[in-house]
């Protein structure tokens, strides 16, 4: 019975002496493994008189649980301080500034898209849209382009076959809009276009075009002329001068091409506008009566404008890039620089 009490502590000192996980594990193995010291008196219950086992278990037990115990205190302490540090050295401090989660950001021609859309949506245009693979009917026949015409040429448009194409300008949808009689019409359409050309610095085999279409009675060169101004003065700047040079287009007539004074040197001439000063950025035009004639509209009655822009040749413009490749090449440093 004396060894047991000092068993017990000679057990208790040295637990509470241990100075880590480790130690307590040698400590416990020492005292209750298969040659440890409580596991070795046990021995001797064969040994013992029948009156004496009962005493003598009762105390060997109080003495295990009493080691037990507070070795299982001592290591709950150790994992406290364990924890405890663990936490210090992983602890977040709210006071510092969050880091910015990059989101991702607008494509510069969705930017210009928006920007042109909600312009001449401020002045009554809706927006209406058409579908890419189109028929020749509505690509070309019903523009007043007829078989023969260079437009036409497999060089630069993709056939799928006599009577199918991926649509070389968004103009099929003015066509549509126009067949279906309702006037007024007051219309934006916008999408990508396809063409067989090379790719280079201000060409791609797809892009993307808005065209806009108002047909009604009485309307003049004078609203061709007055609308897009004031489209030119809300893109590029109030400071913007206009003009509007003869050209031809199979449907309008009359036909003009629009140049804005450049907004880098204000028409004094620089590189940027090749020592001209005027920038050309669209073509536009009143109905031509052919038109009208072959998408069902009395042409005696109507009467109206289009006019259509490539929304990648604005980009370049507005953001001064030398090179529509890098529109499409999808460089991280490049786009960042719209965020």
């Amino acid at each position: 019975m004396i060894n047991i009490e000092e068993l017990k502590e000679k057990a208790i000192d040295s637990i509470n002496n241990a100075k880590s996980l480790k130690d307590l594990e040698d400590i416990r193995v020492n005292y209750f493994g298969k040659k440890g010291e409580i596991t070795s008196l046990m021995q001797h219950f064969k040994d013992m008189a029948t009156e004496d086992r009962k005493k003598f278990g009762q105390i060997i037990n109080d003495a295990k649980k009493s080691i037990d115990d507070l070795i299982k205190e001592r290591c709950d302490s150790f994992n406290s301080l364990v924890l405890n540090e663990k936490l210090k050295k992983e602890s977040i401090d709210v006071s510092l500034p969050a880091k910015k989660i990059g989101l991702g950001h607008l494509h510069p021609c969705t930017i210009v898209f928006n920007d042109v859309k909600n312009i001449f949506e401020k002045m009554g245009y809706s927006v209406v849209t058409g579908p890419e693979i189109e028929f020749d009917e509505y690509n070309f026949e019903k523009l007043n382009i007829e078989k023969g015409h260079p437009a036409r040429d497999e060089q630069d448009t993709f056939y799928i076959n006599e009577k199918v194409l991926l649509r070389t300008q968004t103009s099929p949808v003015q066509a549509r809009v126009m067949e279906k009689g309702k006037l007024p019409i007051c219309i934006i359409s916008a999408g990508r276009v396809f063409r067989s050309d090379s790719v280079d610095a201000t060409h791609s085999p797809t892009f993307h075009q808005i065209e806009g279409l108002v047909v009604d009675e009485n309307i003049s060169f004078t609203d061709l002329k007055g609308t897009l101004t004031t489209f030119a003065k809300s893109f590029f700047g109030e400071g913007i001068k206009t003009r509007f040079r003869p050209h031809h287009f199979p449907f309008t007539e009359p036909s003009a091409e629009m140049d804005v004074s450049c907004f880098k040197c204000g028409g004094k001439g620089c590189r940027f506008c090749k020592n001209e000063g005027w920038i050309e950025i669209l073509g536009c035009g009143m109905v031509n009566p052919r038109v009208y004639e072959l998408c069902g509209l009395d042409k005696d009655k109507c009467q109206g404008f289009a006019f259509g822009m490539g929304i990648e040749r604005l980009a370049l413009l507005k953001y001064e890039i030398d090179d529509m490749r890098l529109l499409y090449e999808n460089d991280v440093r490049f786009l960042n620089q719209f965020d």
